[in-house]
């Protein structure tokens, strides 16, 4: 038994949930990893996976050797890499996932500034503003706004993002501008499905205490990008990242509803596979992401940003 391909597939029918996907992965036959995982448990002793026909899960041994499993041959490859050139690290597959919303068209230019700094890289940008199992999907970095609960990834905090009220000035004409909270009970709401769910904003005084205010929807879209052609529609009042409205604020399409409240911050993140170790074109995306972010003042300037 070639124990290294044994653990190699081990590894990646784990990490990817089958031996089909493990081995359209390693480039080889299913039968074939199936028989090394075998011949890994048979050398053993003990039954590292338990099969079923709708996903793979561990035994308690499966559990610990895995976590040994993924350390060796991450630890191998960081020995490999350790050996490279930095131009040779920055080359290769570099697959990210963003939000549609979040990428067009305010990081167009940072995609095509950073492809032509490293031509060497293969670039595969996904846009989706699903929370993709990256994992599963083999993802090398995934940017997500909101709160992030994934013990299986590891999260780099970049900033917070500055949230406010938004609707167009024909709708507002024709309905009145609100001058208070309470003004907002009398307007239809553009919002995300979980907030119109809660029947209520929760909005931030300009002293800094939340208060809920009820609302009524009168459409739930889950793209912010949908929500802003929406009100810029004129169809109501929406919730939105105040930097990725400012063009529509310069061109006049929309207005900002109670300029001394806000919608609280909308924290961005970068997140990584947590079995993995993260390479340097890894690395360097998120960093130019940051400092190309800071630069055009997306994030709140009083945010804290973690440390990887």
């Amino acid at each position: 038994m070639d124990k290294l391909s044994a653990l190699t597939s081990f590894v990646h029918a784990v990490q990817l949930g089958s031996f089909s996907a493990a081995a359209s992965r390693l480039g080889v036959s299913q039968p074939a990893v199936s028989q090394q995982v075998r011949s890994l448990e048979d050398n053993l002793g003990t039954r590292l996976i338990n099969r079923t026909t709708r996903r793979l899960s561990l035994t308690d041994a499966g559990e610990r050797y895995f976590a040994y499993a993924s350390d060796i041959l991450e630890k191998l490859s960081e020995a490999d890499r350790s050996v490279q050139s930095a131009e040779a690290q920055m080359s290769g597959r570099l697959t990210v996932s963003l939000p549609y919303a979040f990428t067009e068209p305010v990081l167009a230019d940072f995609l095509t500034q950073f492809k032509t700094t490293y031509p060497a890289i293969f670039f595969d940008v996904q846009l989706s503003d699903a929370m993709v199992d990256v994992q599963k999907d083999q993802i090398d970095v995934a940017i997500r706004m909101g709160h992030i609960l994934d013990d299986r990834l590891i999260v780099k905090k970049l900033g917070d993002m500055q949230r406010c009220l938004i609707a167009s000035p024909a709708y507002l004409d024709k309905t009145g501008r609100p001058q208070t909270i309470e003004d907002l009970k009398n307007h239809d709401f553009l919002l995300y499905p979980h907030i119109a769910d809660a029947g209520y904003i929760e909005l931030v005084s300009p002293y800094g205490k939340p208060t809920k205010v009820p609302v009524s929807p009168a459409m739930v879209i889950n793209n912010s990008a949908a929500l802003r052609r929406a009100a810029v529609a004129g169809l109501g009042i929406s919730t939105a990242v105040t930097w990725l409205s400012e063009p529509h604020f310069n061109t006049g399409e929309l207005e900002l509803i109670l300029e001394d409240w806000s919608f609280g911050v909308h924290p961005v993140h970068a997140v990584y596979p947590s079995y993995r170790f993260i390479p340097m074109k890894v690395r360097q995306f998120v960093s130019d992401l940051q400092a190309y972010m800071a630069n055009q003042a997306a994030f709140v300037q009083t945010a804290a940003v973690a440390a990887e």
